[in-house]
């Protein structure tokens, strides 16, 4: 045990140590970065992933010319896998446990991705959802954005307590979104809005001669289920899907459309062949899709099990010797994202950041697939508890992972790759396994404690961005709204929350219980 311990932290400095290495072949034709990243989709939502119904041409044939990651993972919901990718380590040490209720606001602490490109000489934007903390500071604009077009909460539309929450009425056609300080009443549909504010200002960066990051983290196909009619009219009278499905399918070609025609427009630019270009399908896992395909994994998005934390990842750069149509199964995360792209433009990360950053860089295998790769462990776990109840949630739908074996809720062990669907229990026949996982798990659960900073605070009475919007455009809120805005009903609403979850858990426990037997 104490050799693996070891061996683990010896992984990680060599890894830190690379990733403040400046390589001087990239810094010198720094390419320009897009990462684009669906809200809600799963694994199986792709069809060339095996999806039997919907149809995303334009992702199939960047599978073709691009290489896929096909054990990555990310957070078992959206604002934490965002929190993750952005700061190089686990959620958890930036304070972000769940969705709402303060604790969705990323550390101000975090150092993050687009302050490392910053730093290193690139232009850096954002379209579409942020999702960690909409009071003032917490703005991706005070994160190392220097163009934001986003929504505010969660969803367009949304309103929690405290401060989380977007413009008061919003909705996906339509909408307001914040732009750079201000709210703009835009129209057209969300999707297609980001995409196209996105290539204005990639364009506006490649005529200055700047390198750019640009990140799309959609908010597509999240819910609510509201697009243009002819986006989705093609999916309605399917036998297996009911309206919502089929707006859901309807959502996700849109944006194999958009993403598309993204493609086309860096070829028509004379800048795709410096241009890294990563598809991440999902920021966790499957939703309104795991019923008609779910690639063989138990669950979906809140799950500790696989179908919750794995998604496609492809990664595209021709100039960056990067294979075209070729998979790995290197074990892999969101984690990593933050050291790769560091290595790659050659930022000089200072003994902080690097003592922040867990993740280890892609670069060995995103050049060649075959080089060794070392096994690691990484660690899922849906936070979500009820206010004040993270003492008790310690493996609460948690799991800790290396590339064999997964240990789930702390009395499950699955062997991961002959067994996808985590239906065979095999935590009797490992205890050795078994005692080397929970070990580590242990010890990482200590080690956050110190982290968790958001637990207990009370949020302000307005969500900050329907303030600033009717500050903007006049009116306020009714007594409805403030009752759903009031922090004072944050710990009730928790419980009812994390009351819901466990039954829905239950539930689905059940099912797959009933389906195995």
């Amino acid at each position: 045990m104490k050799y693996y311990l070891v061996k683990i932290t010896l992984l990680i400095f060599v890894s830190a140590f690379m990733v403040s290495c400046t390589n001087a072949r990239f810094k010198s034709n720094q390419p320009n970065i897009i990462l684009i990243m669906p809200d809600d989709a799963g694994y199986g939502d792709y069809a060339c992933l095996g999806s039997p119904i919907i149809k995303t041409p334009v992702v199939d044939a960047f599978k073709e010319k691009s290489l896929l990651l096909t054990q990555f993972h990310v957070s078992p919901k959206c604002a934490p896998t965002r929190a993750a990718l952005l700061s190089g380590r686990h959620e958890f040490k930036n304070g972000v446990t769940h969705t709402v209720f303060e604790r969705e606001r990323m550390s101000l602490e975090t150092f993050t991705l687009s302050d490392m490109l910053r730093s290193a000489g690139y232009a850096t934007g954002i379209f579409g959802k942020w999702h960690l903390g909409d009071e003032e500071a917490y703005l991706p604009e005070k994160r190392g954005f220097d163009e934001v077009y986003i929504h505010g909460g969660g969803g367009i539309g949304q309103t929690f307590t405290g401060s989380c929450g977007d413009a008061p009425n919003n909705s996906n056609i339509n909408p307001a979104l914040w732009h750079n300080g201000t709210w703009e009443k835009a129209t057209g549909y969300c999707t297609d809005l980001f995409f196209d504010q996105a290539t204005k200002w990639m364009d506006e960066q490649r005529r200055a001669g700047k390198p750019f990051f640009a990140y799309l983290p959609l908010n597509a196909p999240h819910g609510p289920f509201v697009l243009p009619y002819e986006y989705y009219q093609q999916y309605l009278g399917h036998p297996k899907l009911n309206d919502n499905l089929a707006k859901f399918y309807g959502m996700l070609e849109n944006i194999d459309t958009n993403f598309g025609q993204l493609l086309t427009q860096l070829e028509e630019w004379g800048i795709a062949n410096n241009t890294m270009v990563i598809f991440m399908g999902s920021d966790n896992g499957g939703t309104k899709g795991v019923p008609i395909y779910n690639a063989g994994m138990r669950e979906g998005k809140g799950s500790p099990y696989q179908g919750g934390t794995r998604v496609p990842c492809f990664f595209r750069w021709p100039d960056g010797g990067i294979p075209e149509g070729i998979e790995t199964d290197a074990l892999s995360a969101h984690l990593d994202i933050f050291p790769t792209f560091a290595e790659i433009v050659g930022a000089e990360l200072s003994p902080q950041v690097m003592q922040q950053v867990e993740g280890r860089s892609l670069l060995p295998i995103l050049q060649n697939p075959q080089s060794e790769w070392a096994d690691r462990t990484l660690i899922h776990h849906f936070g979500n508890w009820a206010q004040g109840n993270a003492s008790k949630s310690k493996y609460r739908r948690s799991a800790i992972q290396n590339s064999q074996f997964s240990l789930v809720n702390n009395t499950e062990l699955y062997e991961i790759k002959p067994d996808v669907g985590e239906n065979n229990n095999v935590f009797e026949k490992h205890p050795e396994v078994v005692a080397e996982l929970r070990a580590i798990y242990d010890q990482w659960w200590d080690d956050v404690q110190s982290y968790l900073i958001n637990e207990n605070l009370i949020g302000p009475k307005i969500n900050p961005m329907k303030e600033s919007y009717w500050k903007q455009f006049g009116g306020g809120p009714d007594e409805k709204m403030l009752k759903l805005m009031d922090p004072n009903s944050a710990i009730k609403i928790s419980q009812e929350i994390a009351d819901r979850n466990e039954a829905n858990w239950a539930r689905k426990k059940a099912l797959n219980a009933k389906t195995i037997h």
